[in-house]
């Protein structure tokens, strides 16, 4: 299989900058093999990233990152080649994406009493239908002139310290990981090293995800710090689970570059096997 394999990826549906059909040709300058999108707690973007594949020979992976809460962090779970039209997961997403902008507008409220801001500045940051989340309030209060960039919006406005935010509400992850499996996909912690899942993540827990289900956890991840990886390794090896490793890239919004981390092909066939609800979208190169 030619070019590396980035399975974390996301477009303007959810909290990345580029449209779908622009998110696979960055893939495709980027020299990769194979791309997957995985937009929060939507496909939206599936059939347009599809349509910008035909032809590329870049094999695009159709999937989402969902939204999960356990305790007062909020851990994500890559959900491969889930079959879009399972009614659980329609159901849990448009409740997910619901509660994201009401969480969204209560933040806006909190801040625009210090700062001159209001929700229409966040809707002029996203496409229509996107899924809200805090990225956008970021990209507004920069559009204003509070802050320089995303980064910095995140380091102190929309820091959970900052005295504006609100959790996110969102089922547990034992309900993420059977949604997705439910759906036939196939669920991947993503940068369980970062600062929230870590701390949350016991073996207990852990336990109870692969039971239901869990295939694995996104290892090579920026997020994940040196000391955190070893840990994580350990964790995978005990339990069975392949590790991953991805971008998690999102055009102009992170510093993350596709390709920066990529999945070993075998581990990327087995996750391909073990789905039964979608197949990834392979063409040939037009000649």
């Amino acid at each position: 299989m030619p070019g590396p394999i980035d399975l974390h990826a996301h477009s303007s549906v959810s909290d990345g900058t580029q449209t779908p059909a622009e998110l696979v040709a960055a893939g495709v300058a980027a020299g990769l093999g194979v791309l997957a999108i995985t937009d929060h707690d939507s496909t939206a973007g599936w059939d347009q990233a599809i349509v910008a594949a035909d032809g590329t020979g870049l094999e695009l992976v159709p999937g989402i990152e969902l939204s999960t809460q356990l305790d007062y962090a909020s851990v994500h779970i890559l959900g491969y080649l889930v079959d879009p039209t399972d009614a659980d997961l329609i159901e849990a997403t448009a409740a997910i994406r619901s509660e994201r902008i009401d969480r969204a507008e209560s933040m806006v409220k909190r801040i625009a009493r210090d700062y001159a801001l209001d929700w229409e500045d966040v809707l002029a940051q996203a496409t229509p239908g996107a899924t809200i989340g805090r990225p956008h309030i970021a990209d507004a209060l920069v559009a204003r002139g509070h802050v320089p960039d995303r980064s910095a919006a995140f380091r102190t406005i929309l820091h959970w310290r900052g005295g504006y935010y609100r959790p996110h509400e969102a089922p547990p992850p034992i309900e993420g990981v059977r949604l997705i499996t439910g759906a036939g996909g196939v669920a991947v912690i993503a940068h369980p090293g970062a600062r929230g899942p870590e701390r949350v993540l016991t073996e207990p827990r852990m336990r109870e995800l692969v039971d239901a289900g869990l295939f694995g956890l996104e290892l090579a991840h920026r997020d994940n710090p040196p000391a955190s990886r070893t840990h994580w390794a350990d964790v995978a090896a005990r339990y069975g689970l392949v590790t991953t490793g991805s971008s998690d890239y999102h055009g102009a919004g992170k510093p993350n570059l596709l390709a920066e981390n990529t999945t070993d092909p075998e581990v990327y066939a087995a996750i391909v096997a073990r789905a039964t609800g979608y197949r990834p979208f392979r063409t040939a190169p037009e000649a």
